[in-house]
């Protein structure tokens, strides 16, 4: 089971919420990224939360292709 602490990647308002909340919370509620960037995000690619992030097809693929990469070192 993976783990991760929460203050490292929330903004302080959002690192005492429940998982389901931080998921649904806009992607602003991430660590580093603004309002502004949160609009970006959802006018570029439509999306508008936590969730929609984590499950955005091109950032999984992102993901393996770096997976692949360090594997092959």
């Amino acid at each position: 089971m993976a783990s991760i602490d929460l203050t490292n990647v929330l903004d302080k308002a959002w690192a005492d919420k429940s998982l389901p909340e931080i998921m649904a919370a806009p992607v602003a509620a991430l660590k580093g990224i603004s309002d502004r960037t949160g609009e970006l995000l959802n006018e570029a690619l439509g999306i508008k939360t936590v969730a929609d992030l984590a499950n955005l097809p091109y950032a999984r693929a992102a993901q393996a292709l770096a997976e692949l990469h360090a594997a092959g070192k």
